[in-house]
């Protein structure tokens, strides 16, 4: 007498999750650990699981990580600075040479970029759609430009303090400051040092 085989149990053509959707963003593997090491790798598990995230927050708010290794690009730097009003020939002449990625990013692996959305800067000279350079290695300070994460969303304002609590001051007055409450805690992603906008 023949039976129909089982159709109950075992893995179902495309159960299960699917690999790199996980924590850590790839797959994983089960690997055996001598107890005294577990913390350690907890740890270092917690530390590459932030990055992850940090990376992908970046990779959703227009943000992006400076090239690990750019090419040099030196151009000249004039002495003479260009007036707004009439221009005089008397000193221009070549001081020195300039690389844009040494100027700009001093601390490379601390450093990312984001393009900025919204109006509440204007009067710190920072506009809608201009990239803004990101140090994480500055101490935000009160009175420094930041970048915060509020609610799962990068935004930059000022930082300043208002008895004795953190205020995201806004650079307009059309847009009220941020004041946060009890249960919101400031997430400081770095320090805005320079903002760069194309004219053309």
């Amino acid at each position: 007498m023949k039976t129909k085989p089982s159709t109950r149990g075992g893995p179902r053509p495309g159960a299960g999750r699917k690999p790199g959707t996980g924590r850590y963003g790839e797959p994983t593997q089960t690997v055996r650990l001598p107890i005294g090491a577990v913390a350690t790798v907890q740890d270092f598990l917690a530390a590459y699981e932030a990055r992850h995230r940090t990376r992908r927050l970046l990779a959703s708010q227009e943000a992006f990580i400076p090239d690990p290794d750019p090419s040099r690009l030196i151009l000249p730097l004039y002495a003479h600075r260009v007036p707004a009003g009439f221009p005089s020939p008397a000193d221009d002449y070549v001081a020195s040479h300039l690389d844009l990625n040494e100027f700009l990013v001093p601390h490379r692996e601390a450093t990312f970029f984001v393009k900025v959305k919204g109006h509440s800067m204007t009067g710190a000279g920072i506009h809608d759609g201009d990239m803004l350079v990101v140090d994480r290695a500055i101490e935000p300070s009160p009175g420094r430009i930041i970048i915060a994460v509020l609610d799962g969303e990068l935004t930059v304002k000022r930082l300043g303090f208002r008895d004795g609590r953190p205020v995201l001051k806004a650079e307009n007055p059309r847009f009220k400051d941020i004041e946060l409450e009890d249960a919101q805690e400031l997430q400081c992603w770095g320090v805005v040092t320079s903002c760069i906008r194309k004219l053309v």
